[in-house]
């Protein structure tokens, strides 16, 4: 199985990107965003969690396997998700 190789140029570029969204990372923990803050960093680590696997596992140029299997990973932890707010969401919480 023949492998495709990228361009060493590639690695270093998507490497910067993920410096530039670890300094952002920081940057954000010292604002006060208020209710946006979880939003704004779980953005950001979309970002980073993209770029690792589209590029340093290879997962942009892999067979369609590799995406299924990546696809119901992310289907799991939507139940996962799902189940527990729903959980935590229906718990009525007394404020003493």
């Amino acid at each position: 199985m023949a492998a495709r190789i990228l361009p060493g140029s590639t690695y270093y570029k998507t490497f910067g990107a993920l410096i530039v969204l670890t300094g952002l990372t920081v940057a954000l923990s010292f604002l006060h965003l208020g209710e946006w803050h979880a939003v704004a960093g779980l953005t950001i680590a979309v970002c980073k969690a993209s770029l690792v696997g589209l590029f340093f596992m290879h997962l942009l140029h892999t067979k369609r396997l590799s995406w299924l299997a990546l696809g119901s990973g992310l289907f799991w932890l939507g139940i996962l998700m799902a189940l527990t707010l729903s959980d935590y969401l229906t718990r009525h919480w007394s404020a003493n």
